[in-house]
């Protein structure tokens, strides 16, 4: 029997404005047709019998969104994050797909058997459907052919090292290493690149005041990104049919080297986090090691120009780079240890949280909609090889959709989060924009006040005949 949606409110992102109607959705979880009227859909309800209607009535009803940049732990450090708890994450923050990154798991997914646990460890526990990236390493190069046949996203790097132990089982890489592997790969794949390069001489950490946060964010300034970025922008230049993602950017820095590239004609996209652009480093007190990440979060004055770039598109995706960690790793814990910067782990968590969090800060920079759905939904698809059934309200698409109250403002609080460790820098902030509903393929799979039902997300492989794809910049 199929599944009939209303709202007056429905964004499908196609066009500028919402109409008032309806989407019919298959039993498979397929939309079949978008209706554009009440006239329509009064005709349609005349003319059918035994129709499931859900009526959202005022509340926006979008595209699912997609986040292309999570760290799932499982298997290994589920006491980090797991699948479970990820996608339950996701979906009460209106996700519908997410990205695993190929780090912080054990094993991590650079080998065919790290992505055989992953795939194997998440059936059965995931609610929103799941991607994988591949991890590219410097003693990986036989996996990686493997790797893109089996079907990850793409290939995913770091220029430099991470803290440990996860540094141990997932080495950065080299720009002469990383071009060498280049011209051994096909050109239609994808890589990812955690764009921060060491700097020749090294700034040291304040050992004497650990627990204030400059400490930290002085031995990471913005000229290890712009080193990272000029370094991927030349190889994007030398290999441009190969297309390359900068993750999770922090400075504004960067973005003139990412617009000239692009109007070279290479195959580059770029994103940045709501971190960046809502938390500013001045405000971030002693102690609340909640707040660390690499890239830093830096300056206010930093954000304007990131949320410009997201308006005229030389940023083209925002992701969460979710990457929580238990209390002992972060520097949590009570004891002498508590709030250290230089020696927690970073890593942030908002997952669930990323909708909420753009909404309430993009309009004062001139943002709408719009750049929500072409940021959050359609760019991400078009990024992971996903825009022929997800992305969109369009017939023949998989009927995943967003169901939320712009106007509705609500506190974050550790007891609302659905993540394995509730710490996360948003804590006690007021937030507009609250997720009523999220439908993955047809299923409600969170619904606002009720308990989550069965785990009924899937696993997605991407098809390795894809083509290299073009951004529309809005």
């Amino acid at each position: 029997m199929d599944l009939l949606y209303l709202s007056k409110r429905i964004y499908l992102g196609t066009e500028e404005n919402f109409i008032n109607g309806g989407i019919i959705v298959s039993e498979d979880g397929i939309i079949r047709k978008v209706m554009r009227t009440p006239q329509e859909v009064n005709s349609y309800l005349y003319n059918t019998e035994s129709q499931a209607v859900f009526d959202f009535e005022n509340m926006v009803l979008m595209p699912g969104l997609i986040d292309v940049n999570v760290h799932i732990n499982e298997p290994g450090r589920k006491d980090w994050e797991g699948f479970s708890n990820a996608t339950k994450a996701a979906a009460a923050g209106g996700f519908t797909t997410i990205i695993d990154r190929p780090t912080n798991a054990v094993p991590p997914t650079t080998t065919m058997a790290g992505l055989k646990a992953k795939t194997s460890t998440a059936r059965g526990k995931i609610f929103v459907d799941v991607g994988f990236w591949g991890g590219l390493i410097p003693d990986n190069s036989q996996e990686l052919s493997s790797l893109l046949s089996a079907g990850v996203m793409g290939l995913q790097c770091s220029l430099a090292h991470t803290a440990e132990p996860v540094n141990k089982e997932f080495p950065a890489i080299t720009t002469q290493q990383l071009h060498d592997i280049l011209c051994k790969l096909d050109d239609d794949i994808l890589i990812a690149v955690h764009a921060e390069s060491a700097l020749q001489q090294p700034i040291a950490a304040n050992e004497n005041e650990p627990k204030c946060y400059e400490s930290f964010l002085r031995t990471r300034p913005s000229q290890m990104e712009i080193n990272a970025v000029q370094a991927i922008t030349e190889l994007a230049l030398k290999h441009k049919k190969k297309h390359f993602h900068l993750l999770n950017l922090s400075s504004n820095e960067v973005l003139s080297l990412i617009k000239d590239c692009k109007d070279k004609g290479a195959q580059l996209t770029a994103e940045t986090c709501p971190h960046y652009l809502s938390l500013a480093a001045e405000d971030i007190e002693d102690c609340r090691t909640e707040f660390k990440t690499q890239p830093p979060i830096r300056s206010k004055t930093n954000q304007p120009a990131l949320w410009e770039a997201i308006r005229t598109g030389c940023l083209d995706v925002i992701a969460s780079d979710h990457s929580p960690a238990t209390a002992g790793p972060k520097c949590l814990t009570y004891g002498r240890t508590r709030g250290n910067f230089l020696n927690a782990w970073p890593g942030i968590s908002s997952l669930q949280l990323g909708l909420s969090i753009i909404w309430t800060h993009c309009q004062r920079y001139g943002l709408g909609m719009q750049h929500i759905y072409k940021s959050m939904c359609e760019n991400p698809a078009l990024l992971c090889g996903l825009e022929r059934f997800k992305g969109k309200i369009a017939e023949g698409y998989d009927a995943d959709f967003c169901i939320w109250n712009p106007d509705e403002e609500f506190q974050v609080s550790p007891d609302i989060l659905q993540s394995s460790n509730k710490s996360t820098p948003y804590t006690n902030q007021r937030l507009r924009g609250v997720v009523h509903a999220t439908v993955v393929r047809g299923f409600h799979v969170y619904q606002q006040y009720e308990s989550f039902g069965q785990p009924l997300g899937k696993i997605l492989l991407r098809k390795t005949s894809k083509k290299i794809v073009k951004f529309v910049r809005i």
